[in-house]
């Protein structure tokens, strides 16, 4: 059996109605699960996970996309997290049996069927992208909703699919395939977000402008002169945790294989120390790969154990995946879910 895994964010956080609204779309849709939806209040966000079969995760993602599009209206959104509309970001990624090409061609199949369903513009990123500057989501974000309406007047920023038509209550969407994206983030003991979002610049693999003495922004022909940042297939920035009197350094690791959940937290830790604030503990927002924990159980435990559940109970402690709220392996760890 073939098992692809569908990650749609949302532009909404608080409202119950509609999260009771996905929940419907998707029990009567065959051939796919709803695995989790986890709204976030202070970031006015939502991250939902579906699993199924390429027929099953194509009408789930549509399905789910529809019921939001009626729910949602980003005239009246706010929230800390960056976005470009309403239904800001849906990714197919290969988790069983299924491929990256699979998913690229499901992920253009769904761009078709929502531009027209919705009236939206909707671009591909990722390993979907028709042009190498769409590759990175940040670049197709930059600007946001906010900005949507004067980026589609630009013939570089055209959709892939859809007109180029500002829709001022869902903006736009993003679709593509990528690999399995762990969305971490770690608590910083301080309701001062300045030092989550140095951490975030310095830890990010894009870096942070560089800047001269007097603190201006250095460019060399016209171009942002960047310092690199320490962890790669990173991205990071620095949000407020309000209802925690928190700040969090919000990282997605875009491949757990080349950064892993271990080495990120670690980073994170040394830098806070370093600018005299405390982590304490983090977060796995959505799921997560059972062999990306067990990795940090090893780090954790000197390689002196094989026993899965030592290995797990080692990383959920080291990691503080605790802190905020209780991890539970069997409803966060994918291959447990499945």
């Amino acid at each position: 059996m073939k098992i692809i895994e569908c990650v749609p964010n949302f532009s909404e956080g608080k409202n119950e109605k509609t999260f009771q609204l996905i929940k419907d779309s998707i029990s009567e849709t065959k051939g796919v699960k709803l695995l989790s939806l986890e709204p976030d209040a202070d970031y006015n966000r939502m991250v939902v996970t579906l699993a199924g079969n390429e027929e099953g995760i194509l009408n789930g993602a549509v399905n789910v996309c529809t019921a939001a599009a009626e729910a949602i209206d980003m005239r009246e959104h706010k929230g800390e997290h960056p976005r470009l509309g309403a239904i800001d970001v849906v990714p197919f990624i290969p988790v069983k049996n299924s491929t990256t090409e699979e998913c690229v061609a499901i992920s253009k199949k769904f761009g078709e069927i929502i531009a027209k369903k919705l009236n939206v513009p909707v671009y591909l990123y990722e390993d979907a992208a028709s042009m190498p500057k769409r590759r990175l989501l940040s670049n197709i974000r930059q600007g946001e909703y906010e900005g949507l309406e004067e980026k589609l007047k630009n013939p570089d920023w055209y959709p892939d699919f859809g007109e180029a038509k500002f829709n001022p209550k869902l903006g736009a969407i993003v679709t593509g395939s990528r690999f399995f994206l762990v969305a971490f983030n770690v608590n910083i003991d301080s309701n001062e977000v300045k030092y989550a979002k140095e951490i975030g610049e310095i830890v990010r693999e894009s870096g942070y402008p560089k800047r001269d003495e007097s603190g201006k922004i250095v460019k060399e022909n016209g171009e942002t002169v960047r310092i690199p940042g320490k962890l790669k297939s990173v991205q990071g920035m620095g949000v407020s945790l309000e209802k925690f009197a928190m700040t969090q350094v919000s990282m997605n690791l875009k491949n757990y294989y080349v950064t892993p959940i271990h080495v990120a937290f670690e980073e994170v830790k040394k830098e806070a120390s370093r600018l005299g604030v405390n982590v304490k503990g983090s977060e796995i927002v959505g799921l997560v790969p059972l062999d990306a924990i067990l990795e940090a159980g090893r780090f954790y435990t000197k390689n002196k154990t094989n026993n899965e559940k030592e290995l797990l109970d080692s990383a959920i402690e080291n990691l503080g995946l605790s802190f905020l709220n209780k991890f539970v392996p069997e409803e966060k760890i994918i291959e447990y879910m499945i």
